[in-house]
């Protein structure tokens, strides 16, 4: 397996996925881009250290190193846009989420997207296929759980502030209603802000691999990143990214909603 895919396997029904949270940008790349703190700017900071504790529940966990900027493996391959009519970055990003240029270079073309596609995207999502297919042998069904993080207030994608919860289940297709409440009571009964189906209703890897009438349960948690650390008013290269909490207010919530992503696997919900 590739050093920049890292996977654990666990033994239980339930993969948790981390296509964002990663920062290597090949050099020759880096070269060609405005700023690399533009190009690391979007990440999902942090997220797989904040979910760390899903290995000791049994969960198999797939990540990515490579940056978004380089390719982002939550997108359609096709280029279609997974949100029409609101404002999303592509396949390849040639700008941040808040419309900063990333590069100050010539922008990839049709033929450089497909390489960066065949070379990244293409070999992260074949890692979750199989991974799906070693655990559906062994269970009678399997759920998926996508991870993200993003800043609260990116006023380019979003108005004001972002709930500190934001459930995806595209509109209810990509998962059992039983999952989806069960998700969305834990997060309800935090205190804390929570949205279902939102503004982040779930990216390609939750819309790919959701197929309830196969036994393959996709749902997609996007964290407002005010939850795990101190967001600044303007993120610099002084001041971003900030560091991991030591008590992040949204992990006691975080262990309770995979608990019942497991139960749920289990037949236990």
């Amino acid at each position: 397996m590739s050093d920049w895919i890292d996977i654990h396997r666990g033994d239980a029904p339930l993969i948790v996925c981390f296509p964002h949270g990663g920062s290597a940008i090949p050099q020759d790349l880096e070269a060609r881009l405005s700023s690399p703190w533009l190009a690391r700017k979007d990440a999902d900071w942090h997220i797989a250290r904040l979910y760390a504790f899903v290995r000791e529940r049994g969960a198999t966990t797939v990540a990515t190193s490579i940056s978004r900027t380089v390719v982002d493996c939550n997108r359609d391959p096709s280029g279609a846009s997974l949100y029409p009519g609101q404002t999303t970055t592509g396949l390849c990003p040639v700008e941040t989420f808040d419309g900063e240029a990333l590069y100050s270079a010539e922008t990839p073309d049709a033929a450089e997207i497909e390489r960066r596609r065949k070379a990244w995207f293409d070999p992260y999502h074949a890692a979750i296929a199989a991974e799906i297919e070693r655990l559906r042998a062994a269970h009678d069904l399997v759920v998926l759980y996508d991870a993200h993080s993003i800043r609260s207030r990116v006023p380019r994608l979003f108005e004001g502030e972002l709930p500190q919860f934001n459930i995806g289940t595209d509109d209810g297709r990509t998962c059992a209603p039983a999952l989806r409440d069960a998700v969305t009571q834990i997060c309800a009964e935090s205190g804390l802000s929570h949205v279902v189906n939102g503004r982040f209703r779930g990216g390609w890897t939750t819309r790919h691999y959701g197929r309830p009438d196969n036994s393959v349960h996709a749902i997609q948690m996007e964290l407002a990143m005010r939850g795990y650390l101190t967001e600044p008013d303007m993120p610099s290269p002084e001041n971003w990214p900030a560091p991991l909490s030591d008590a992040p207010a949204v992990l006691p919530t975080l262990h309770r909603v995979i608990d019942a992503c497991l139960d749920f696997a289990k037949g236990r919900s």
